[in-house]
Order: C-alpha cells, then structure tokens, then sequence
C-alpha cells in the first residue's frame, strides 16, 4: 500500500525536492513516514552509520529515534536539531497538514566539532561494543561531514523555507487534479451521449447550449453553469476529435461570449476585459486537452463570480445564496419576502444589499432572469408565446410582452 503521505504531497515532487535540497548542502537527506519509515534517501550513507547499526541491541533502532524526534518538532513548530544515539546531530522538519503528523524531512548525520576520542568513549559506556567495533568507529568517523553551528542554523531555517506548505500546496494540486477527473468524467459521459445520438457536424453545433450558458453565467449559477459547459465540450470534442488549435478556437470564442454575458450583468468592464485577457494568454501554453477544459471552467467560475463582487465581503455569500435561490425558483411567483426568508434577513435590509451588490433592484434582477431563460425558449423552442411567459414566471403574456421590449427593444415574436 502507498504511504498516505503520497495522497497528500506528489511523490516525484517531493523527490526532486529531496534531490536539489542534498545537492546544493552535500549532507544526506531523508523523508520518513508517519511510522518512521524511510519514503526517500539522497545521499551516501556514512561508514560509521553502517558500522553502528550492526551492534544495535533489539528494540534500538534508528528508525525509532529519528521518528520520535521528528515528533518533538511537532511540538517547536518547526525545525529541531537533535543528536541521535550515536551523538550524531541531525535537523528534522515535520510535514503537517491541520495538525495532523504524516512524516518528516531529516537531514544528516554531521557533527559540529571534529570528533575526538570523547565521541567514541560515550558510545562505549552505552553499548557493549567490542574493542576492534570501536576503532573501526573512530576511524569511519572522519567521513562524517562538519558543519559550524552557523550554518547549521542557517539550513535549518532553509529546511522551514523550502518545506513549509508544501502539503497544503500539494493537497491543492491534488484537489485540482480530483476537480479534473470529474470535469473529464462528465465531458466523457457528454461524448457518449453525442455517439449514440448519431453523426455530428459543425451544422448541428447546440447553440442553445450556449445561450444556456451565458443565462446561467448572467443569474450566477456556477453548478448548472459547469454542467452546460461540460456538455458543450464533450460536443466540441467529439465533433472535433483531439485537434487542440480546433478546441482553443472554440474556447476563445467562448470565453469571449461569456465576457460579454458578464459585462450586460453588470460586472466591472476593465475586470473582465483582464479576466479574459488572462485567459487567452493562458491558452498558448497549454498543451493538453484536460488542462484547457479544466481552465476554461475556472474562467466560468471567475466571470460569474465577477457579477457579484462588487458586495461587502461580509454580504458576499448572502447574495450568492439569493441568487442561487432566484435561479432556480424564478418560474415560479417568488417575491422579496420569499427571498429575503431563505437568506433569514429582513426585507428592507435584503434588498438594500441586494441592490448594492448586483446593481439593479430585486424585482429588475429577477425580470432579468426570467427574460433571458424566455430568450432562449424562444430561439430553440416551438413553445407559444404565451406557454414561455408562464413557464418563466409571468402572469400573462401582456405583461410579459411589455418587460420583454424593455428589455431587448423586441417584442417576443419579433425576437423569434
């Protein structure tokens, strides 16, 4: 079984890490588990270790000493330098992730003197070692490397600086690499549905789809925002096969729609001209499939999340929740008591922030909603004029006629 600090920190990381840590200090360097186990070594074992090793009594193990150590780092906070039971000094530095232990970086052995005879006499009075074990130990010991407590000091600290939030690093990574799984699991299951459906060709392209989208991305619903998106690059990439340049095309088209969509929400022009600026930069260097659908659902993600920031922080998850609220009730006869209930605040208060935040009062928002999911019935449906109005939330198709021109300067039939 994998050691559990792998699901945490990525294994050829950690190793290369490891790797440039010894080379550039020329002392060996280790990584334990939680058990104490040894994950990776870089550098020569010294002579002396080998030999001492060798006349261990039961029960007495490196293993156990620099595991217990590297526990009591646990409790400086940081790096600890110890002497082993050999009276050799090492650093230990613990890799944690809230609290939790899962293993540590060890460097050594070195020693901060020359060793001298007084080394040796000590080891003696501790362990019954024969005389010619004792001058082979003296003897190996002067391959073990010197350092002065100066820079001893110095490359514990340098131990804090290239360890500190590597887990927390790595576990993000790690989430990010999980977020990609399921994003390809869902596009895969978007192909499968366009194979079994048939053929498919540019013609068919599911622009409805795509309205879908900018609506979703407008009434900030990020969920059923990624999930249209998802379908939509499963299309792209079924019709498209594996052509990268084909599927950056389509993608800049996209978030270039989607820049639009968030601006005639009401979010700031510059932040989302650099938004996707940002984004079409990005793209030049990526070089595979998983990574450009996986960012350009983070570029869905920033530009809905770009409508509401204009709000205080402390408000900030409130309207997210509203809105999420509108988006999926808004065909039905919600009002500003309704909403204001699901988010426990007083009416009058709710739609002081609620305006602050998305620019427009409750009741202009929620026609917004409603006006641009009837857009979309109207361009890719057969429904009647008067069957979109109820299913959108109107109470007839007068008045629904009436916002409908104050909104897009159309009247729906002529909009079809």
């Amino acid at each position: 079984m994998e050691p559990y600090l792998y699901t945490m920190v990525e294994k050829t990381k950690l190793d290369e890490m490891m790797e440039a840590f010894q080379v550039c200090t020329n002392v060996s360097v280790q990584v334990i588990d939680d058990n104490g186990n040894i994950l990776i070594s870089k550098g020569p074992t010294t002579c002396f270790c080998q030999e001492f090793k060798k006349h261990l009594p039961n029960g007495d193990s490196c293993e156990m000493i620099h595991l217990n150590s590297s526990k009591r780092a646990v409790d400086f906070g940081g790096s600890y330098i110890f002497s082993c039971h050999a009276n050799l000094n090492h650093i230990s530095y613990p890799l944690m992730s809230k609290s939790t232990f899962f293993g540590a970086v060890l460097v050594g052995p070195f020693l901060m003197d020359k060793p001298d005879s007084l080394l040796i006499l000590d080891i003696s009075k501790r362990y019954k070692m024969p005389m010619d074990a004792l001058l082979e130990l003296y003897d190996s010991s002067n391959d073990i490397p010197i350092l002065s407590p100066h820079l001893v000091t110095e490359m514990s600290r340098l131990l804090a600086f290239v360890f500190n939030g590597l887990i927390t690093d790595s576990r993000l990574q790690f989430i990010a690499n999980q977020g990609k799984l399921h994003q390809q699991s869902k596009i895969n299951e978007s192909i499968q549905k366009y194979k079994t459906s048939g053929a498919v060709d540019n013609s068919t392209y599911p622009y409805e789809k795509e309205k879908a989208l900018i609506t979703k991305v407008k009434t900030g619903n990020v969920q059923e925002a990624k999930g249209i998106l998802n379908d939509l690059l499963g299309y792209v990439l079924f019709s498209a096969g594996n052509n990268l340049e084909n599927i950056k095309a389509r993608a800049m088209e996209l978030s270039s729609l989607l820049s639009r969509a968030a601006i005639e929400g009401g979010a700031p022009t510059d932040s989302i001209l650099r938004i996707n600026n940002q984004f079409l930069k990005t793209l030049v260097d990526i070089v595979n499939i998983e990574d450009l659908c996986f960012k350009l659902q983070e570029t869905v993600e920033v530009f809905t999340d770009s409508l509401f920031n204009r709000v205080p922080s402390k408000n900030n998850e409130v309207i997210k929740k509203a809105v999420a609220y509108i988006s999926k009730n808004y065909a039905t006869s919600i009002t500003l008591d309704d909403v204001a209930a699901e988010v426990h605040l007083n009416p009058a208060y709710f739609s002081t922030i609620f305006k602050q935040s998305c620019g427009s009062s409750f009741k202009e928002y929620l026609n917004m909603v409603r006006i641009e999911e009837s857009k979309r019935l109207l361009a890719n449906t057969e429904y009647s004029v008067i069957d979109i109005a109820v299913a959108t939330g109107f109470e007839d198709q007068s008045y629904f006629s009436k916002v409908f021109k104050r909104y897009t300067g159309l009247t729906p039939k002529q909009y079809r």
